[in-house]
């Protein structure tokens, strides 16, 4: 459903041939009956009341463009499946959420609208877009292998110490790389979980594996491993919910983790997001 701006055109229903002896027996007319101010304001009013019409009118669709005060969210949010399926939550939040989409890596997910991008990362996607358009080849010395296992994109709440937040990274697989080698969905979430806690050579940290389930994407045979697992230690314990897919030699993993004090508050949260995520290459 599109907006479409209404414009209205006032003009006069006055003949542009109109002979003179018309317009002075029209006149003669006017003078010779008695009219109140009110009567002659009228013709004004109805003008004036028009043009308020119009005014607010198109006010309210230049608010629903602008998302003023919050009503284009307001409105998206009576239907959030309809906004959401248009991708109209990238602008716009829906819900409560907005929507990430990164064509690059091919993926997309949506997270709390009150959560905000890692600042690091940040810094570092705007100094390789500099890196790219810069003519000048960069020093030997400079260049940096980048880590595969470091996030390509993370949110979380601002000022947070990092335990509360969702990322996710993408690794280079080879392309017959299967999920569904390791086992079914219980098979594969322990296996994560062995590799978390280091396979058991760590003493002092713990894994659980909680839950775990294959969501299907049958027209683009894809296969979505949900899993949620809890490591504990002596200084920590965390709750996380991990989405994993492989696809055209990608490996992609979607971690949310929080404090487990703070579970029972975010566990909602937690769960739309990590559902929310789908790859679209």
């Amino acid at each position: 459903m599109s907006l479409k701006p209404y414009f209205s055109l006032l003009h006069s229903s006055q003949p542009t041939n109109a002979k003179l002896s018309d317009f002075l027996i029209a006149q003669q007319s006017s003078d010779d009956r008695k009219t109140t101010p009110a009567e002659e304001f009228s013709p004004l009013a109805e003008k004036f009341n028009r043009r308020l019409l119009l005014g607010v009118g198109s006010s309210s669709v230049l608010a629903v463009g602008a998302n003023f005060c919050g009503i284009t969210s307001f409105v998206l949010g009576l239907s959030p499946e309809l906004g959401r399926n248009l991708k109209l939550d990238v602008v716009y939040p829906i819900g409560g959420y907005s929507r990430c989409i990164d064509t690059v890596q091919g993926f997309e997910f949506i997270y709390p609208v009150t959560w905000v991008g890692d600042q690091t990362l940040l810094y570092r996607a705007a100094e390789k877009s500099e890196r790219e358009t810069s003519l000048d080849l960069p020093p030997a010395r400079n260049i940096r292998r980048k880590n595969v296992n470091e996030p390509v994109v993370a949110f979380g709440p601002p000022g947070s110490t990092g335990e509360l937040n969702v990322s996710v990274i993408v690794s280079p697989v080879s392309p017959s790389f299967s999920i569904e080698a390791f086992g079914g969905p219980k098979e594969v979430g322990e296996a994560i979980v062995r590799t978390v806690t280091g396979s058991g050579q760590r003493t002092d940290l713990k894994g659980t594996l909680l839950e775990s389930n294959l969501r299907q994407d049958s027209e683009r045979n894809l296969k979505y491993y949900e899993l949620e697992f809890k490591v504990e230690s002596p200084v920590f314990r965390r709750h996380n919910v991990a989405i994993c897919c492989a696809h055209r030699g990608r490996l992609y993993t979607l971690n949310a983790q929080a404090p487990e004090s703070a579970w029972s508050e975010v566990r909602s949260k937690i769960y739309t997001t990590a559902k929310s995520f789908n790859i679209i290459s």
